[in-house]
């Protein structure tokens, strides 16, 4: 019986002490990370369009789901010419995670705009996604 209590309390720690852990954030905090557009989506398929204010260049990109778990379809990138690149993405990201660095097509291109294609992941707690873009000048 001892045993069996001393099983279950450590089984219960170990569960929250997982929970309370948050996903380490480790490229936006290096140096040459700028944010440049953030939005919060709804639960249906959404599109958005997001202006980078300053119309600066940029190498390469990432996204990164800030409090809600939220599945990205596909990502388009406007750059200063008018020339769109399609970055295809589906992919379902959880809370506090980020996605790999995005390297965008040619070199230090000027980013106009970047359009969404995305829809929140359906979680227990009910709430939307928030979305941020950083880039890499």
């Amino acid at each position: 019986m001892i045993k069996t209590m001393f099983l279950l309390a450590a089984a219960v720690i170990s569960i929250t002490s997982l929970k309370a852990q948050k996903v380490a954030v480790v490229t936006t905090d290096k140096p040459g990370w700028h944010k440049i557009g953030e939005t919060t989506v709804d639960f249906k398929t959404d599109k958005d369009k997001l202006y980078v204010l300053g119309n600066d260049h940029f190498k390469s990109i990432i996204l990164k789901a800030v409090d809600a778990p939220v599945h990205i379809e596909n990502l388009e990138v406007v750059y200063g010419d008018g020339e769109p690149e399609e970055i295809p993405v589906r992919f379902d990201f959880k809370a506090g995670s980020e996605s790999r660095n995005i390297d965008l097509k040619g070199y230090d291109r000027k980013i106009k705009e970047i359009n969404l294609v995305y829809r929140t992941v359906p979680n227990w707690k009910g709430e939307k996604a928030h979305i941020e873009i950083w880039g890499l000048k």
